[in-house]
């Protein structure tokens, strides 16, 4: 049954929606809310009726959750364009987990490769909304889109438990795929002749996902989500900016890293 209407209980603004996706659609009001409720229905009259009882009945639950529970619903409709059901964005019963969860995009990009590039990110936790980015004279995409992750996480005051959205799969797969941590046991080489690029980012990132709880999740770039859309925007602007930094930690080729 196609879903018309959605009944956001828990969200920036609790009510009825005929849309999710788009300005003023139920996406916006729980993307990003912590212990978010909402479910999607195929009549409007279901949907007032359910969020008039605050949610699942008793025994109700969320038994109609789509398949992939796993992720953050939010998430699953950014992949494939269709809204959730329903969702809870339960803090973890770990008791040694952070209590909140923080929801980050990221992004970056150069002009040519290398070149001026720029990084941009968007952070949000709970009730507030922050935009970050950079540009730098000369550098690479895999460093824009590293220090991407790096300035997000940097931002965050305290442990934090996180969902780390990335359009690159250089960086998402260095990470859950464990590839980096690999290349740091290995003193930084990929193999025994070829050494890892990027060590000084990467080594960076590693401490911080030490220091919070992050989960990285590969987004396609260019496909409708909308703070992934933000943050190549900001990265673009980034990297057309006049007060351009150096990007210190770049070896040009031939170059050798400082003694």
């Amino acid at each position: 049954m196609k879903k018309n209407h959605y009944a956001v209980v828990r969200g920036f603004h609790p009510g009825i929606y005929d849309r999710w996706f788009g300005p003023g659609g139920a996406e916006e009001q729980v993307r990003g809310y912590a212990n978010a409720l909402f479910k999607g229905f195929g009549s409007r009259q279901e949907a007032e009726l359910w969020q008039k009882r605050g949610g699942p009945s008793a025994g109700e639950g969320l038994a109609n959750k789509p398949a992939g529970a796993g992720k953050s619903r939010g998430h699953i409709a950014a992949e494939t364009g269709k809204a959730a059901d329903s969702v809870d964005y339960s803090p973890s019963s770990d008791e040694t987990s952070p209590s909140r969860k923080t929801i980050i995009y990221t992004d970056g990009g150069c002009k040519s490769n290398p070149g001026p590039g720029g990084y941009g990110a968007v952070v949000l936790d709970g009730t507030s909304r922050r935009e970050l980015a950079q540009g730098f004279r000369l550098t690479t995409n895999n460093r824009m889109e590293l220090m991407s992750c790096i300035a997000a996480l940097q931002s965050l005051t305290e442990r934090t438990a996180v969902v780390l959205h990335s359009d690159s799969r250089y960086v998402v797969n260095g990470i859950e795929k464990g590839w980096a941590k690999k290349w740091r046991a290995k003193g930084w080489m990929r193999t025994k002749e070829e050494a890892a690029l990027n060590a000084d980012l990467w080594s960076a990132l590693l401490e911080l996902c030490d220091r919070h709880q992050v989960q990285f999740l590969w987004v396609r770039g260019h496909a409708g989500t909308r703070e992934n859309e933000r943050c190549d925007r900001l990265a673009t602007q980034a990297a057309l900016g006049r007060d351009l930094l150096e990007d210190t930690g770049y070896l040009r080729p031939g170059q050798r890293p400082a003694e």
